[in-house]
């Protein structure tokens, strides 16, 4: 395993989304998350974190949505692309794991798109297997999602 990468891992706030927002378009384009959805899920209180770099600038985020005493879902996991393959998203999602374990849900769940390869093998090497796969999950492209899940 790679050393931990140099970043700083703390709470999401709204003062992050600018940020944020640039990261979603470069990866995601025209499927990106809204600064209002990403609003939303702060509102309700779910589990969100960033990773600064030595600059202090946002270099990846990732958040969890929990159902308390029935399971949890990594509903994002991000990493600007000048700091990918540096071990941030591992970081985070340790990170979010560990959200897991402390509140005990007994498993998580998350949705990659069905073709990226580089994500399905980060969160197969956590332990998470295909459950299922969601047709055509992304929109506008039209990209399936594949649906893994491990025990929390």
């Amino acid at each position: 395993m790679s050393p931990a990468p140099a970043v700083t891992i703390e709470r999401m706030g709204v003062p992050d989304l600018p940020e944020i927002l640039v990261i979603e378009q470069d990866l995601f384009g025209t499927e990106r998350w809204t600064a209002g959805m990403f609003r939303s899920e702060l509102d309700q209180g779910h589990y969100y974190l960033v990773a600064r770099d030595s600059t202090g600038a946002v270099a990846g985020y990732g958040g969890l949505a929990v159902v308390p005493g029935e399971e949890a879902w990594v509903n994002n996991l991000a990493v600007r692309r000048d700091a990918q393959r540096c071990g941030i998203g591992r970081a985070l999602l340790t990170e979010l794991l560990a959200e897991a374990e402390r509140r005990q849900v007994p498993r998580v769940l998350l949705e990659v798109a069905a073709d990226n390869l580089p994500a399905q093998r980060l969160y197969a090497g956590y332990g998470f297997e295909p459950v299922a796969v969601r047709r055509g999950y992304y929109q506008p492209s039209n990209t399936d999602a594949l649906v893994m899940a491990r025990a929390g």
